[in-house]
């Protein structure tokens, strides 16, 4: 049997969140009222951009924060390493070493590069939002570019997010500590993203470092002073000596 249900041939969602007092009839009604709109975004995610597999031969399109190199393998019997020359990005394996383990080398830098540029966001952030982290995770994610857990205050990043431009990096950062605030993408939510990250930054979307405009948002001064007050502290109940990884 599929979702809610139904069998595999009618299945529209893998799963559904909702309420466990809300009975399983009303589900079902809100997803077929939705279908449309459900239809219409799985199609927007199976056009978008993707990145085609790295194949990890000389010459071969690598990025960091936007810029593009070209890659250069050589192999010595010595530790791995990575480093960069204004046009190409120098790649060191040991001879023995196959295209898997060529990009665990690169993965493994590339979560670096993102971890090194951790602390300056976090002294940007937490006094301008009034909150702390208590941990900052940066791993490996399939369909986003960062998210957040309010209740525990902590904050993973996507490995891949050095890999894009810095208007990406930024965006994903800025929604992270926006969502410790306003846990849910409520009108406050927008204001204060609106307020914090200029509009024509506010576009990317996952797979393509771009995203749609929010139609229908409002400008954070029209929704009044509340709408994007400070939090109070139970937004998110962070450490107060929390350090990234």
């Amino acid at each position: 049997m599929g979702a809610l249900g139904q069998p595999k041939a009618m299945c529209v969602l893998d799963r559904m969140a909702a309420p466990q007092s809300m009975p399983l009839d009303t589900i079902r009604l809100f997803v077929v009222s939705k279908l449309g709109w459900i239809r219409s975004q799985q199609r927007k995610l199976q056009l978008q951009e993707r990145e085609t597999p790295r194949e990890f031969l000389n010459k071969e399109s690598h990025y960091l924060w936007g810029k593009r190199y070209l890659l250069e393998i050589s192999r010595a019997d010595a530790a791995p390493a990575v480093s960069l020359s204004p046009k190409k990005l120098y790649l060191q394996v040991r001879p023995d070493a196959d295209q898997c383990r060529c990009e665990e080398v690169l993965d493994a830098w590339y979560r670096q590069q993102v971890r090194d540029a951790v602390p300056a966001r976090l002294d940007k952030w937490q006094p301008l939002l009034g909150v702390k982290a208590n941990h900052v995770f940066v791993q490996r994610m399939k369909t986003k570019w960062g998210s957040c857990t309010p209740e525990t205050g902590y904050i993973r990043l996507n490995t891949d997010l050095a890999k894009t431009p810095p208007s990406a990096w930024n965006t994903s950062w800025c929604m992270s500590w926006c969502i410790c605030v306003e846990p849910t993408h409520n009108q406050r939510f927008i204001a204060l993203m609106d307020l914090y990250l200029p509009r024509p930054v506010f576009r990317w979307r996952p797979g393509a470092v771009r995203a749609p405009q929010r139609p229908g948002s409002r400008n954070p001064l029209s929704l009044g002073q509340n709408a994007i007050a400070r939090p109070p502290q139970r937004a998110c109940p962070c450490a107060q000596n929390g350090r990234p990884t």
